[in-house]
């Protein structure tokens, strides 16, 4: 399951994150790669105190947010990074790792990404997802999250002009497989909707009970 997040952070979370980034030191993203992924990686990500700082308040948002919640059952958020593409740089294509984390590996079910500045602000620079018969593109407003399943191959094509400024991040879900998981969020939707129409009856119990039943049964 793939879906977006409009309005992520606060007017001044997206501030602050951006003000840092634009005074910070970067320093190549190959250092962060896996061995394979060092081969077509070629971007900067942000080094030095401050960017713990900053995962900390893109993680805060994630984790507050109930869409992330109910879409991703997050178990831990975790090794999230910012990176910076000048023109001429891009991310080929690429599988992200199983487990990330170095001595505390983390498994990575849901991969994000989060768009710090305005898609008009840089020329190419899509976020490229492919699936078994088909690709799609992403090139989101500012302070838009997409969260999609670790498992796609994607890539980031090349930014020709302009600077393209994202954090992205991976996410151990509680519910490991993603089939299960999209049960769980097509359950809550329903009954969320329900509650919205005729409150709390018979109906929305059941539909609770069986999804904190499932939780229980799935939950790793």
């Amino acid at each position: 399951m793939r879906f977006q997040i409009p309005g992520l952070l606060t007017s001044e979370e997206l501030a602050q994150i951006t003000q840092a980034l634009s005074k910070a030191e970067f320093i190549d993203g190959k250092l962060t790669a896996g061995w394979h992924a060092k081969k077509v990686k070629n971007n900067e990500q942000l080094q030095g105190e401050s960017a713990q700082d900053l995962r900390n308040i893109v993680e805060k948002a994630l984790l507050r947010h109930p869409l992330f919640q109910a879409g991703a059952r997050p178990r831990q958020v975790h090794s999230i990074l910012f990176s910076r593409y000048q023109s001429g740089m891009s991310y080929g294509r690429h599988t992200d790792n199983a487990f990330m984390g170095g001595n505390q590996l983390n498994r990575a079910d849901l991969s994000f990404t989060l768009f710090l500045n305005r898609p008009e602000d840089y020329e190419g620079g899509a976020l490229i997802t492919e699936g078994a018969d088909h690709e799609q593109g992403y090139k989101l407003a500012a302070n838009t999250a997409f969260i999609y399943p670790s498992s796609t191959l994607h890539r980031v094509e090349e930014v020709t002009s302009g600077q393209r400024l994202v954090a992205v991040g991976w996410v151990q879900s509680l519910i490991k497989d993603p089939a299960e998981r999209e049960i769980l969020f097509d359950l809550d939707t329903a009954r969320r909707s329900l509650f919205s129409k005729s409150g709390k009856g018979d109906e929305f119990d059941l539909i609770s009970k069986s999804l904190a039943n499932l939780l229980r049964k799935w939950a790793d």
